[in-house]
């Protein structure tokens, strides 16, 4: 018989936070990549985001990826994409709805690209935790000079 601590076991705040975030990666509509964000202040959810379409514009589930169109190789020109990066949208969901980012924490379930990194920085982020890495070494060393703490963990 399983004791009972083993069978009700908690997640730790990060893996829970994680969690949220994959959860909200499912309401992604890129068909390249799902992600999903969830900006967390006092162990409290902010706000939540997934990378797609603006508000009231066609999805590329809908209507096909411009990008595979033109062959552009991922974590090239962000500017030629429909989308809006998961990072971005859980900004800016705070901002619509008048929520301060300042020394809140990101859980993501990607390493954020070079430009949501310059974008974190500014809203004042003080931790990134995510359970996915991103090929982009200029963005990693941006957050890294801006001295937000960046966690990589592994959902279980």
């Amino acid at each position: 018989m399983k004791k009972k601590k083993d069978i009700h076991r908690r997640p730790s705040w990060d893996e829970y936070f994680l969690e949220v975030a994959v959860l909200v990666s499912k309401r992604a509509t890129c068909l390249r990549r799902r992600v999903g964000a969830v900006l967390v202040k006092d162990k409290k959810i902010l706000a939540t985001g997934y990378n797609g379409a603006p508000s009231g514009l066609k999805h590329c589930i809908d209507i096909g990826c411009l990008r595979e169109r033109l062959n552009i190789p991922s974590g090239e020109r962000h500017e030629l994409c429909r989308g809006l990066h998961a990072e971005q949208n859980v900004l800016l969901q705070a901002a619509l709805h008048g929520i301060s980012t300042k020394e809140s924490v990101l859980y993501i379930t990607n390493q954020p690209c070079i430009i949501c990194a310059k974008m974190l920085i500014n809203a004042g982020i003080r931790e990134i935790v995510t359970s996915g890495v991103y090929p982009d070494k200029l963005a990693r060393d941006f957050l890294e000079e801006a001295r937000i703490k960046i966690r990589t963990i592994k959902n279980k």
